[in-house]
């Protein structure tokens, strides 16, 4: 079977999988509560051919399909979680929630999963007409990214270390295969515990917890000063304890998030935190719990697997767009926030690039990026972070960006929301599904290709994978923090 061939293919299905992804975006659930989202796909993997296993690693919204068998054994990753408070109407270009205070797929992950499945469904026909023994893809579905790290517990349990690569993508407004690495994460719950009182008639008896809270607040701030610049601190209270002020708050929560360049690092600067908790609990004499609740690693670039990304997403047709499609874009795209930022990390690392991409963009003013990016690797850092990075410590991992929302659309807005059904949205997706699909095929026809990334693979890993993830975590839904 050709290339062309396993492209025509993902045309005749495209519908299904366009179905899949407009129905997740219909009904958004929350990071490893993704119940809805998990039955529908185990039951299309069983309808499309591959053997379905739930409850991956004790989490009951993780499960893999696969098919085929021998080896290499190809991992493609799926995500489906949406975010909280961004429900928004498709189409719409103002902020209109469908459910005041609901849900929505603001970063695009039910776009995600459903690319992702089309690839493993085209490598599954590619593996049928190959016969026995020719390889084995895995489709991956991975909870919690955003906020419940699915991908660092499995990881955890040393889920991908049997795999010889993985692949995956994201929805976003270019299409480039994504370098660099990014920063760690870890997130830590604090609860602290006095004791009532009326604040008028008996305070000296009270023990406040969030006088608790506020001391810890203020003790991280001047941890700040002295900090690398890698490093950051974010916080956000989650429990204040009552809305009446005449009661001496007995209960009070503070959630923060802690990053830095290398999971070694932050856990050195996470047991920081740790002991400002314990001085402001001293200080105030209250008590607190604390709680683990995830942690992701930083990534591992892969420039060999990057090259054959970028080779497929320049030999595959890239997406048309009818005027429709191009008016709605140019219209939401108006309402984003204005950048003067070329889009790309190369054009900010690389001068030649850069003129490449000013070129191309007109200027970083084009409503869709209806280009290829630059092909452009990097070991630099970025800001964010993602459990895809645990994935990279356990085999040579890559992954592209296409064009699903207009050019300037901002990550988690409602823009991202409402674009998300749209024709440009769809036709991302199955942009991304054929690159995955014609990568993973090179490395199943080319041992040559998979060994030098599996040597480069070899040689960054060597200081071993750092899991995040504390021992004695469970995963925790973001519904519980809400």
């Amino acid at each position: 079977m050709t290339k062309n061939e396993l492209y025509a293919l993902l045309e005749q299905k495209q519908r299904l999988f366009y179905d899949t992804a407009d129905a997740l975006w219909a009904d958004p659930e929350l990071s490893l509560s993704e119940h809805k989202a998990t039955a529908l796909y185990e039951k299309l993997l069983a309808e499309l051919g591959f053997t379905v296993q739930h409850g991956l690693c004790g989490i009951e919204t993780a499960f893999s399909g696969s098919y085929g068998s021998g080896r290499p054994v190809i991992g493609i990753l799926g995500e489906y979680d949406a975010l909280a408070g961004l429900s928004q109407k498709a189409g719409a270009l103002e902020p209109c929630p469908v459910q005041d205070g609901g849900h929505g797929h603001g970063c695009g992950h039910h776009l995600l999963g459903a690319g992702s499945l089309a690839a493993a469904w085209a490598v599954k026909e590619y593996l049928a007409a190959q016969g026995p023994g020719s390889g084995t893809v895995v489709y991956y579905g991975c909870p919690g990214e955003e906020g419940g790290a699915g991908k660092a517990f499995m990881a955890r349990e040393g889920l991908f270390y049997n795999l010889d690569a993985a692949v995956t993508w994201h929805p976003g407004t270019t299409n480039e295969v994504t370098t660099g690495t990014n920063n760690t994460s870890m997130q830590v719950e604090y609860t602290f515990h006095g004791v009532a009182a009326h604040a008028a008639g008996d305070p000296f008896n009270g023990r406040s917890a969030l006088d608790a809270v506020e001391v810890m607040n203020l003790g991280v701030q001047f941890l700040r000063e002295h900090i690398p610049h890698t490093d950051c601190l974010h916080y956000a209270i989650t429990n204040t304890g009552g809305i009446s002020p005449n009661v001496v708050q007995p209960k009070a929560t503070v959630l923060y998030m802690v990053r830095s360049d290398t999971v070694p690092h932050n856990k050195a600067l996470l047991a920081r935190v740790d002991k400002i908790a314990q001085g402001a609990a001293l200080m105030t004499e209250t008590t607190f719990t604390r709680r683990f609740i995830d942690g992701t690693a930083d990534l591992l670039p892969n420039a060999t697997l990057e090259k054959a990304l970028y080779k497929n997403l320049c030999e595959v047709p890239a997406p048309q767009y009818t005027e429709e499609e191009q008016a709605f874009a140019k219209a939401l795209d108006a309402t984003c926030p204005p950048t003067d930022k070329l889009p790309g990390m190369g054009a900010e690392y690389d001068t030649a690039i850069k003129k490449q991409v000013e070129e191309l963009s007109a200027g970083g003013t084009k409503a869709l990026n209806d280009f290829v990016m630059p092909y452009f690797h990097s070991d630099k850092q970025v800001p964010g972070s993602t459990d895809v990075g645990d994935v990279s410590w356990q085999t040579p991992t890559a992954q592209i960006t296409t064009v699903t929302w207009p050019s300037h659309t901002p990550g988690h807005s409602w823009q991202a929301v409402s674009g998300g059904t749209c024709g440009v949205a769809h036709k991302g997706l199955l942009y991304a599904a054929k690159v995955m699909a014609a990568t993973v095929i090179d490395l199943f026809t080319q041992p040559e290709l998979l060994q030098k990334a599996k040597e480069e693979f070899a040689e960054a890993s060597k200081k071993g994978y750092d899991c995040p993830i504390e021992p004695d975590a469970v995963p925790v839904p973001v519904e519980e923090m809400l």
